[in-house]
């Protein structure tokens, strides 16, 4: 009897997560068509033939199931940042990392931009614990790179340079993504996050030079 309760509770587990996973993809594919705006209960239902009530049922509300495909795309980035062959030299690894990040973002603008407005709306009390945790992971790669660029650099300084590279490229990154670049006339759009953390980054060597 226990044994049979076990193996009906694994296959109900199991065909949950089918369900959960199949919603996901479908709701990624809608975004990537149909652009953020676009993904809706009502539209999910229709495309899965589900109805809403188990759409609500297996994620409780429809953030919760953004924040599901926002932590894929999270993950995605992560992963190619790591497939970066690093250098000795951080200067290079870090343009690496622009490059790579923005590439990502041009490639996937319906998928960044639903990220991105989800994240604009929230304060960092708000954020979800596995947000937080993605993002820890991102500074944490950052910060590595920092220390052999400048290991005069307090840790206190480290993290504020952190923040403002990673909180300056996700603010460029919305406009990237969204491909509104009628206003640029000698900067291509993809090159603007790499100037940026190059700018920034010699500003702050220039600073150090004379402080020492």
């Amino acid at each position: 009897m226990i044994e049979s309760a076990d193996k009906n509770l694994r296959l109900k587990n199991f065909v949950r997560d089918q369900v959960r996973q199949s919603l996901i993809k479908i709701g990624r594919r809608l975004v990537v068509e149909k652009g953020p705006d676009y993904l809706t209960a009502r539209k999910l239902s229709q495309a899965s033939n589900t109805s809403i009530g188990l759409i609500y049922n297996t994620f409780g509300t429809m953030d919760n199931f953004i924040t599901e495909i926002n932590l894929q795309t999270l993950e995605l980035i992560y992963n190619e940042l790591n497939t970066i062959i690093k250098e000795d030299n951080p200067y290079i690894n870090l343009n690496r990392y622009a490059d790579v990040f923005t590439g990502f973002v041009t490639a996937n603008p319906n998928l960044w931009l639903l990220l991105y407005q989800d994240l604009l709306s929230q304060t960092q009390t708000q954020l979800d614990k596995n947000y937080r945790k993605m993002i820890f992971k991102f500074e944490q790669m950052l910060e590595y790179q920092l220390v052999k660029m400048f290991g005069n650099l307090t840790h206190a300084e480290r993290q504020v340079t952190v923040q403002v590279l990673g909180l300056a490229t996700f603010s460029l990154s919305g406009f990237v993504a969204a491909g509104k670049n009628t206003t640029l006339r000698k900067i291509k759009r993809n090159n603007l996050c790499k100037l940026l953390v190059n700018t920034y980054l010699a500003g702050l060597s220039s600073l150090k030079k004379n402080k020492s």
